[in-house]
């Protein structure tokens, strides 16, 4: 059955995201109230070299404190497009220029709870281009071979939900 929202007002609302609660519709005429957490989309890239590695970035998220690779993603911006956004998103995150790109997939990571929606693209190769914009967004960044990705998350080492569905398709793809 698809669920009827009847309304939804706002519980929180900030720059980065809209948190409300709706009056959500279920089987037999039943209703829930249930939070709803909005927001923008992101893009991001998996970013592929001659010698079938893949752009990673080591990071710590200190939310869930664990430690884990991710692909560069971030926000899309307003009147940005998702390519534009995952291609900013790898320079800045890593410092290298990613090469051609094509659609890889999208992500819904948590629809449970929100909208968010992740463009995530295939990069043939980089061009390295200098550091990364911020210190911040990783430990290190590092050439991983595609090879590897089921074994890392396996390991618990690739642990975002977008960065695993992303990399596992494109090692299946590869």
């Amino acid at each position: 059955m698809r669920w009827k929202v009847h309304s939804e007002k706002p519980l929180y609302t900030d720059p980065w995201l809209d948190i409300r609660l709706a009056d959500v519709e279920i089987t037999g005429g039943r209703h829930l109230d249930h939070r709803v957490i909005r927001s923008d989309a992101g893009a991001g890239a998996v970013v592929v070299d001659a010698q079938r590695r893949v752009l990673l970035e080591w990071r710590h998220r200190f939310i869930t404190d664990a430690w884990g690779y991710e692909i560069p993603i971030g926000g899309v911006q307003p009147g940005e497009p998702p390519e534009a956004a995952a291609a900013r998103e790898v320079e800045e995150e890593t410092g290298w220029r990613p090469g051609p790109m094509r659609p890889l997939t999208i992500v819904h990571p948590t629809p449970g709870i929100s909208d968010s929606r992740h463009y995530i693209y295939w990069a043939d190769g980089a061009t390295h281009i200098g550091l990364p914009a911020e210190d911040w967004e990783a430990e290190r960044i590092e050439w991983v071979p595609l090879t590897d990705i089921r074994g890392l998350v396996g390991a618990g080492k690739i642990v975002s939900g977008t960065s695993m569905a992303a990399l596992l398709l494109a090692a299946s793809e590869a």
